[in-house]
This record gives C-alpha cells, sequence and structure tokens, in this order.
C-alpha cells in the first residue's frame, strides 16, 4: 500500500549516459537534460566547480589544479567517484526546475554491448549512489531501436548502428532480442583524434579536441560533397610555438577520417555475414537505421549504402533515440521485463 503510494510520487527517469554527452527524460516532461559528460573538479579541495556545458568549455584552458575530466571511457564508467557526482548535479537539477518533491526515483538508464558483469553493475550502482530508488539497465542499441520506433518484437530482421562518442554498435535485432552484433572503440571521439593526428602530419599544427570536432561538424563529411568547403584550423605551430591559423578544406578532412569509416563500414559487412540469412533477406527489403551523434556526419548513410548494397536512413534526431527508447520504456513494463539486461533495486 505504501509503495504504491510512493510510486505515484515517484518519478520515472530515463539516461541516455554516453562517453560525449548524458542525456536525461522526465516522465510527462520529455528531455530535460542534454549536456556533455565533462566534469571540472579542484583538485586541492576535491570540489566539483562545473559539470555539462560550463565544464566543456573549460576544455583545454584550466589551471593544474582544476581537472576537467570526462568520467566515462568507451561508454563505460571510468572514474566512478566523478560519474556518481555528476549524475547527483543533474537529479538535483531536475529536481530545482520542479515546484514538487520527488521520492527517490526509478531509472532505465542504456549501457554498451560489450562491457562485463562488473562494468554493467558499476553504471547501475552509480545511478543508486547518485539518488536513485531502482535501476533497469538495457543496451544501448535496443533502447535506440525502441527510441526509433523500430518493429523490434515482429519477427523482422531490424539492423541498427548506434555511433557515439566512445563506441559504433552494430545490432541485428528480432523478437526483441540482439541475434548478432559487434561493437568496435572506433566512433566521433575517434573520428576528431583522426583530425588531430592529420593537422599535426600534414601541418605541424597542434590542435585541441575542441576545435577538432568544430571542424568535423563544420565541413567533415563520408562521401564527396556538391560544393566544396574550407574552415579555419587554429592550434598551436609545433616548429615556431607561436599560434597558427591555415584553412582546411572538406577532402582534407575527409582524407583524415577515411580509415576509421572503412573500419565501421566493414564491421557493419561482417555482422551482415554472419547474420541468419531469413533476418538478411528482411534487412535487405528493409533497410538499416542510422542512430548517434554520429549519424550526423555528412553523406555517412550514403557511404554504408554504396558498401553494402542496402537502403540506409538516419533516424529522426539521432541523438536521442537512446534516451527516448528508455522514455518510451518507461511506458512499457512487458517491453521493460523482455530487454532488461540487470535489475538493481534499492
Amino acid at each position: 500500500m505504501f509503495d504504491n503510494i510512493l510510486n505515484r510520487f515517484r518519478k520515472g527517469l530515463g539516461i541516455d549516459l554516453g562517453t560525449a554527452n548524458t542525456l536525461i527524460y522526465v516522465k510527462g516532461h520529455g528531455i530535460v537534460i542534454n549536456e556533455p559528460s565533462v566534469v571540472a573538479v579542484n583538485t586541492k579541495t576535491e570540489q566539483i566547480l562545473a559539470v555539462g556545458n560550463e565544464a566543456r568549455e573549460m576544455l583545454g584552458k584550466t589551471p593544474p589544479h582544476i581537472l576537467t575530466t570526462r568520467p566515462l571511457s568507451g561508454g563505460i564508467i571510468s572514474d566512478f567517484e566523478v560519474a556518481e557526482k555528476m549524475l547527483r548535479y543533474f537529479f538535483d537539477k531536475i529536481n530545482e526546475s520542479e515546484r514538487q518533491k520527488f521520492a527517490r526515483p526509478t531509472v532505465i538508464i542504456g549501457a554498451p554491448l560489450e562491457i562485463t558483469e562488473v562494468e554493467r553493475k558499476a553504471i547501475s550502482d552509480a545511478v543508486i549512489s547518485a539518488g536513485a530508488k531502482n535501476v533497469w539497465v538495457v543496451e544501448e542499441p535496443m533502447a535506440a531501436a525502441i527510441g526509433a520506433r523500430m518493429p523490434i518484437r515482429e519477427p523482422i530482421g531490424n539492423i541498427i548502428v548506434e555511433i557515439g562518442g566512445g563506441t559504433t554498435e552494430i545490432a541485428v535485432i528480432s523478437l526483441s532480442g540482439i541475434v548478432k552484433w559487434r561493437s568496435i572503440k572506433i566512433a566521433g571521439d575517434e573520428l576528431n583524434r583522426n583530425i588531430m593526428q592529420y593537422a599535426r602530419e600534414h601541418f605541424n599544427l597542434l590542435l585541441g579536441e575542441k576545435q577538432a570536432e568544430d571542424i568535423k561538424i563544420q565541413i567533415g563529411s563520408a562521401v564527396e560533397i556538391p560544393q566544396s568547403a574550407q574552415y579555419p584550423m587554429r592550434g598551436r605551430d609545433l616548429v615556431t610555438g607561436l599560434p597558427k591559423e591555415i584553412m582546411i578544406s572538406d577532402s582534407e578532412v575527409r582524407e583524415s577520417m577515411v580509415k576509421s569509416l572503412r573500419t565501421i563500414v566493414e564491421n557493419i559487412k561482417a555482422t551482415l555475414e554472419i547474420s541468419p540469412p531469413e533476418l538478411v533477406a528482411d534487412i535487405h527489403e528493409r533497410g538499416l537505421l542510422l542512430s548517434g551523434g554520429g549519424a550526423l556526419l555528412k553523406g555517412l548513410d550514403q557511404l554504408i549504402a554504396r558498401a553494402t548494397e542496402i537502403p540506409v536512413r538516419v533516424a529522426d534526431d539521432p541523438l536521442t533515440s537512446v534516451v527516448r527508447g528508455t522514455g518510451i520504456l518507461l511506458d512499457e513494463p512487458e517491453l521493460l521485463s523482455e530487454v532488461t539486461v540487470l535489475t538493481t533495486k534499492h
């Protein structure tokens, strides 16, 4: 009886705890948090100085005693304490924005495919430590497929490629389960590093990660674009040690990323090769779905379509597919029980 009363006041949260960004869906309110997974810590006092957008602005600009860190690496928690504090900060922010004080929330959170039971438990424990009551962990490609409204419960072959900050996950889904999958550590962050390495090798220019990401977003593409473009690349000259600006072209950016993009395509093909022929026949007819921030790279759908000879489409608002999927699961307990890989109750 008491639990039923509490449940009426308990907030339901869906979380996409990504390497690059954290998104939180609040039942009845939609997506209320969409901020970078970055935390600034004062190492002298162990105090959290900034989280999210504010902390991202500090990247590469702090004195020695202030550390800007990402508590996740490849979708896995690499710094438990900082991850827990970041989640607690976001939970407090949600509570402050609402007039009514809620009981500890029930949370559904996405986790990468290729992680151990211990790493999965670490995600759940961090959410509990941050203030959650119950936690259900689901696999990210499954959450993304649900968020994109794919018919995952049907006896139909669905393939989704979720390209996040730290990992690219390829999953063939049928009857609410993942039949075949692959997970690789080449995703958005690796493409940024490719641009940084290209700048160093070809222009003797030391480039910051934020600059590299801006270049990727502005003129990055997977295939040749109709109108060539250029973008200013600013960094430190490795010869003189002085600030320097060079114009980089879209073809040069494309050249820097070609090896990583080829690896993603080869892994998609390899996943199709090991999938049951009946499901592959469905996929050939229905096509492949791209989700995650990496899906926004211009022409990536065309590159994959050419290589696999199957139709490719990008999910509506691919950045939010996973968190929208967790939001849908808050209202579908039966489906949640089918796709949950770990449940923790406090």
